[in-house]
């Protein structure tokens, strides 16, 4: 029975890391990321720097959570795409209700909780292509990577394409370099949306506990052909380290330019 149950924890354990790894991972980088460079606009010119960035970001942000809702056929009660209010530190909202009744649905709220960042690095990548003449060498320097080297590797040889001689002479490169921070300031999940991830999650938990007790039962393992599924997944590590990469180079931004005018 013990010898079960940790085959059933295995099991569990590595299909959950393979297909929801890299949204968690991302998650909290894009997250931290997101906290710091707010906070050296709240920490210099006040809140209301922010804005400096939310009046774009933040309706790509709810858009996400909008169009996830529909996917998952949940009904949008109201939306407002850009509505900041300095007493809540809020920027915008998606209200929406589902039948809990159905799995479908319920599922749902953990991808209608993770839309921001996967919608809002799709138009990062998007805008990449159109908008930067070398944009579709920056991503693949990220989407042929196998080892941990070459993901560095990688990284350096995408920021040598983006911050490219022409690049850096073209004015319209550094309207698309604004533009993209202020979608990348406003792409993790905030603190309600991770709250209504969880129970989407939870209920994808509980449903692959009870599948692979079954398969174990009938002397099947699952796990590969639940790995095999994650690497349809896989396309979004490039895109995910591209809207991380973003998101660090406004970090230092904010950080280096704010700093002298810091109050605390």
């Amino acid at each position: 029975m013990q010898q079960f149950f940790l085959q059933l924890l295995q099991a569990v354990g590595i299909q959950l890391l393979g297909l929801f790894g890299i949204f968690f991972v991302f998650a909290f980088l894009l997250s931290k990321l997101q906290r710091w460079t707010q906070n050296n606009y709240s920490r210099s010119v006040g809140w209301k720097g922010i804005l400096w960035t939310a009046w774009f970001g933040t309706p790509f942000h709810e858009y996400g959570h909008a169009v996830f809702a529909k996917i998952f056929r949940h009904k949008i009660q109201e939306i407002a795409l850009f509505q900041p209010n300095a007493e809540t530190g809020d920027l915008g909202y998606v209200n929406h209700s589902w039948n809990q009744k159905s799995y479908y649905q319920s599922v749902g709220n953990f991808f209608i909780g993770m839309a921001p960042m996967i919608f809002g690095s799709l138009v990062l990548v998007g805008m990449l292509y159109v908008l930067v003449p070398n944009g579709k060498e920056v991503i693949s320097s990220l989407n042929s990577t196998q080892t941990i080297l070459e993901f560095f590797t990688g990284i350096k040889s995408a920021l040598l394409n983006l911050f490219a001689i022409d690049n850096l002479k073209n004015i319209w490169f550094w309207l698309f370099l604004y533009v993209s921070f202020c979608i990348a300031s406003h792409i993790a999940p905030s603190k309600p949306d991770r709250k209504g991830m969880w129970q989407g999650f939870i209920l994808i938990v509980i449903s692959l506990i009870f599948i692979n007790i079954l398969t174990l039962l009938l002397k099947l393992d699952i796990t590969k052909y639940v790995l095999s599924l994650a690497g349809i997944f896989s396309v979004f590590i490039g895109i995910f380290t591209y809207a991380t990469i973003i998101s660090f180079i406004h970090f230092l931004f904010t950080y280096l330019i704010l700093y002298p005018l810091r109050k605390y």
